[in-house]
């Protein structure tokens, strides 16, 4: 199955499908947008489904937010979540084929949701996207599924290795604020972009 395919995506949204999406802004995000005073970043987030942290992050003044996603789905719901959010922030597109230049990029669900294959090249390309000293921020699961993805697990001693090459670590912890029914299986971590 090609988990990057646009059709499998929306017939996930169109079936309601969507175990992914709690309905809220993540509280790890919140907390770390809320604890930001430059409200000018220019900040990606892919893969983001209905957006909830987009929509939070408006709230709090911030106003350089780009939402991408390849589910038209997706951002059909975005909308209707934040209706007067700038079009020209909004991208219908493949991550990988995404072209910009961002301060901080957030993660949440969007890796998990890629095949496992893929991983080394989502590493590459948010280094890409991230300009120098920029962040790659979010929740990764540290658990392994005992199912076939997405969404598929992974641990933190996979993600040091993976990302240790292109980034150096900030942050990498134990998510203490993980929504109930992910406690103790998140990792909460932040990425700092190492090209100069």
């Amino acid at each position: 199955m090609a988990f990057l395919d646009k059709d499998y995506w929306t017939e996930r949204y169109n079936s309601g499908k969507t175990g992914w999406d709690i309905g809220f802004a993540s509280p790890p995000l919140v907390q770390y947008l809320d604890q930001i005073e430059n409200k000018a970043l220019q900040v990606l987030v892919p893969g983001a489904g209905s957006g909830y942290e987009v929509a939070y992050a408006r709230q709090l003044g911030f106003n350089n937010f780009h939402i991408l996603d390849f589910s038209k789905e997706a951002l059909v719901q975005f909308r209707s979540i934040d209706p007067e959010f700038p079009k020209d922030q909004i991208h219908y597109q493949d991550f990988f084929e995404h072209q910009g230049s961002y301060d901080l990029m957030l993660e949440q669900t969007f890796f998990c949701a890629l095949e496992p294959s893929l991983r080394s090249d989502y590493a590459i390309k948010m280094r890409e996207l991230l300009k120098p000293k920029g962040k790659l921020v979010g929740v990764w699961f540290d658990r392994e599924f005992d199912f076939e993805g997405p969404p598929f697990g992974g641990k933190k001693e996979e993600y040091q290795l993976l990302f240790e090459g292109y980034f150096e670590v900030k942050t990498l912890a134990p998510c203490f604020n993980s929504i109930p029914e992910r406690m103790g299986s998140e990792v909460f971590m932040i990425w700092e972009n190492s090209k100069v």
